[in-house]
């Protein structure tokens, strides 16, 4: 029998210990609900981040058919508008592995909202990231690889419906053939997928294609989508050669989305554009009508293309005429890669024609991927490129060119950013002012001198004058440059920083190649050799290491046409000051900016000299 008293006890002692364990469990809870959660993330010091957003890819050169699928996730259209960011700090090179060895853990207070398990476990999209634009290939096999894999990733969403754009100038022949010969390799791969995977629908063709040839305007090669290998083979053979020069690939991919997105839309199936060509477009100023019409139709674009030249709108390469066996050089467009030129468009003397590559894509095809969510494949050139007919033009170091990226932006962004910069637009004005496209007068003659002594010296007179006009415009490019100096150090880009420091040093050097180009002329048509060879019929200008130095008959006609007021030997001391100074401004490029086209072209220019000799040809 239980007592009552014990009863009482019992009861009052649970209900403290009640009291207790309440009051406990409200002390923990307001300790918890007052700390905020942490996250702990892994950070790069600031001085070592790349603030680039888009690296240089190799990728694998097996051309063999593969039964397995490594599926990395492309590019897909982007809605944050990451093509528009700008650094708004330096960057510096990942040369040094110190960061990557011992990453700096810092903690972030924050919110944290987990997404459920429900959440996780579906696909969250592919509109929150960029297109690549820096795929860097040995070939079309490997090309092709990676388009494969594109394809299956798209395809595990959508049935496909694949437009080729085939440029046709006659320079992509070769090209054509080898894409023909290859395209068993993808419809192979894909078919092995297909029987693989559980996401694609067997027996489904869940790839259908079209071949089209683009050049002035476009043509429809194939009369229906197909997946038939031998349809699409005799189409890519049936791809004419368009002789206008024209290459409207902006238009063409506007053409193309409107009618096959069309299409794709009552197929249910989604569409892909992939680009083959070896040139800029001539359309340009459709790129943006381009860009929108593929965003607006979820339509990415991939890009078969050819690096662009540094700075330049042109590459120059060596075709032998077939019937006269005559060496010619051909002009295509194939640059810059960036929205507007931002190197000098001149060599001292006339245009430049050295093909010079720039380790990046043609600005609109690079955009246009980007921006759409598809890839530039930056394929090798297989031309010979003039300045480069012994030997392969230069590759840059992949570390060091991450942050020379260019800017990817709408030309009407990238031009306002560049008028609201000093800096910038002081540099622009330079190139502008020095464009022989533009200014004719900027062009002094180095080739076609006649053989015989008068049409020599009516050759030559015309000249002087426009010499004498580009030493002061040199001389104001200068003035300009050294003005802005004191902004270099401020401006966030090391592109712009690289293109400043080039082309003040060009400047400084073509003002003596400019003088020695007039001493040259001057002393051949008053000394006049006979030419060695009878079947010599021109004088041309070579450059040279060697700098003329003027006798005192040749230095006191110059005197009087350029006003100098300096004696001989004050003028033969401030040539060799100029030359002390543009070898430094080049040697400052090159330390400054090593493994980049703007470190290789100061050296070359630094090493071709300054000076000239005439010779007979």
């Amino acid at each position: 029998m239980i007592r009552t008293e014990n009863i009482s006890a019992f009861v009052t002692s649970v209900l403290i210990h009640a009291l207790l364990l309440t009051a406990l469990g409200m002390i923990r809870y307001s300790l918890v609900s007052e700390q905020p959660e942490m996250i702990l993330e892994t950070t790069f010091d600031e001085e070592e981040l790349p603030i680039q957003e888009e690296f240089f890819q190799e990728l694998d050169t097996n051309t063999e058919i593969a039964d397995t699928a490594n599926l990395v996730a492309g590019g897909e259209v982007s809605t944050e508008m990451a093509s528009l960011k700008e650094p708004a700090v330096e960057e510096e090179k990942l040369a040094s592995a110190d960061t990557l060895a011992e990453p700096d853990l810092r903690v972030s207070l924050t919110e944290v909202a987990l997404p459920g398990d429900s959440l996780l476990i579906e696909d969250l999209g592919a509109e929150e990231v960029a297109g690549e634009t820096g795929a860097v290939v040995e070939g079309y096999g490997p090309a092709l690889s990676r388009l494969t894999q594109e394809l299956l990733r798209l395809m595990r969403k959508d049935k496909l419906l694949v437009a080729w754009l085939f440029d046709e100038s006659f320079s992509m022949k070769a090209d054509q053939k080898a894409i023909s010969e290859q395209f068993n390799k993808v419809y192979e791969e894909l078919r092995i997928q297909q029987q693989r995977d559980k996401s694609l629908r067997k027996g489904d063709d869940i790839l259908e294609t079209v071949i089209l040839g683009f050049g002035e305007s476009l043509h429809t090669l194939t009369k229906q989508p197909t997946s038939s290998l031998r349809e699409i083979r005799a189409a890519i053979d049936r791809i004419g050669i368009d002789d206008t020069g024209q290459e409207n690939m902006c238009r063409a991919v506007v053409s193309v989305v409107d009618k096959y997105s069309v299409m794709a839309g009552r197929r249910k199936r989604r569409l892909v554009i992939i680009i083959v060509t070896d040139e800029s477009p001539s359309d340009e100023s459709y790129l943006e009508n381009a860009i929108t019409r593929a965003k607006q139709t979820r339509t990415p674009i991939y890009v078969l293309g050819r690096e662009a030249m540094f700075g330049y709108p042109y590459a120059f390469f060596h075709w032998k005429d077939p019937k006269y066996g005559l060496d010619h050089h051909v002009r295509i467009n194939r640059g810059p890669e960036t929205a507007y030129s931002e190197c000098l468009q001149y060599n001292g003397t006339w245009e430049r024609t050295r093909s010079f590559p720039s380790g990046f894509g043609p600005y609109s095809q690079m955009r246009l991927a980007r921006e759409t969510g598809g890839i530039f494949f930056i394929l090798p050139t297989r031309e010979k490129l003039v300045g480069y007919e012994r030997g392969a033009p230069p590759k840059f170091d992949p570390i060091a060119m991450k942050e020379y990226q260019p800017q990817l932006l709408a030309r009407k962004v990238y031009a306002e950013r560049r008028r609201r910069s000093k800096f910038r637009s002081t540099i622009w004005s330079v190139i502008v002012t020095l464009n022989p496209h533009q200014d004719e007068q900027l062009k002094l003659l180095t080739y076609y001198f006649p053989i015989d002594p008068v049409g020599f010296r009516d050759k030559a007179e015309p000249q002087f004058e426009k010499a004498l006009r580009v030493q002061g415009l040199l001389t104001e490019a200068i003035k300009l440059l050294d003005s802005i100096r004191p902004l270099r150090d401020q401006e966030p880009l090391r592109r712009w920083r690289a293109n400043y420091d080039l082309i003040r040093a060009q400047c400084i050097a073509y003002r003596i190649v400019v003088f020695q180009y007039l001493l040259a002329l001057d002393r051949h048509a008053n000394q006049f050799p006979k030419p060695q060879d009878k079947k010599s019929n021109i004088w041309y200008l070579a450059r040279t290491k060697q700098l003329l130095l003027p006798d005192e008959k040749q230095f006191e006609r110059l005197r009087r046409f350029f006003h100098i007021r300096q004696i001989r030997e004050e003028y033969l001391e401030s040539l060799k000051e100029a030359t002390k100074r543009a070898d430094e401004a080049y040697r400052f490029v090159e330390n400054e900016h090593p493994g980049t086209p703007w470190a290789v072209r100061a050296a070359q220019e630094r090493n071709a000299g300054y000076g000239f000799t005439m010779k007979e040809g």
